[in-house]
């Protein structure tokens, strides 16, 4: 007779800005080296398996949905740029770009927080 084990994982519901975090205070341990480019596909990643494994988008992860526009807007960009493209355009390299992506993510978030 075959034994199966099974693993159960707890998930937390609100997990997205958390992980931002981790990311910008160790962003070579996730990312290889400070990159926007790199964080960008990262989240690509982080989002294509949670929809892999059948897990529903948080409130986190529908209000970062929003960023793409909200850069847009910052930066007065009418192109189909991706806000890692936009951010960049306005950095020096991929390390100031990272930074700025911070910077801008927290702004974003303020803003967020006094609009509800």
């Amino acid at each position: 007779m075959q034994e199966t084990n099974t693993i159960e994982l707890e998930i937390k519901s609100e997990y997205f800005n958390e992980m931002l975090q981790s990311i910008k205070q160790r962003p070579g341990m996730y990312l290889g080296k400070c990159s926007i480019t790199r964080l960008h596909s990262f989240l690509i990643g982080y989002v294509g398996a949670r929809q892999d494994l059948g897990l529903p988008t948080t409130e986190q992860e529908t209000e970062f949905d929003k960023f793409q526009e909200w850069v847009q807007e910052r930066f007065d960009i009418k192109s189909s740029h991706s806000w890692n493209d936009i951010i960049l355009f306005d950095s020096a390299d991929e390390r100031d770009a990272l930074n700025k992506f911070f910077e801008l993510f927290e702004e974003f978030n303020n803003r967020l927080t006094r609009l509800k």
